[in-house]
Order: C-alpha cells, then structure tokens, then sequence
C-alpha cells in the first residue's frame, strides 16, 4: 500500500510561495490544483499539487 502525502493549506502556500490567502482565492475561482475536503480542512494530494506546478510551469521569453 502507498500512502500519498497530503498538504494543509499553509503547507501548499509555503512550497509556491505565497500567502494562504491567495491560496483561498484560487479555491474560490478554481484556479489552484484539486484539492480534498475532509470535513472543514482541505488537503492537497501532493501528486495533484504537482501536475498543477507542472501544468503552470513557463517556457521562457519575455516577462510582461
């Protein structure tokens, strides 16, 4: 059996370097990876949190 890690909110907002706050507005837009609600707490799988840092990643050029 594999267990997958999970993430608080703090500890997903910490490893891309921005405010819970901001991490809530993504939640409320659907802009953020998919995240579980287990009961009042969301928790992010790491997998999930991954392919969401992959999928935002740039390819280079200019910065606007």
């Amino acid at each position: 059996m594999t267990v997958s890690k999970h993430l608080t909110i703090k500890e997903f907002a910490e490893r891309v370097g921005v405010p819970p706050a901001t991490v809530y507005q993504w939640n409320s837009r659907g802009d953020g990876p998919r995240y579980l609600k287990i009961g009042k707490h969301v928790r992010y799988r790491l997998v999930d949190v991954e392919k969401w840092e992959k999928a935002h990643e740039a390819t280079g050029g200019r910065l606007s």
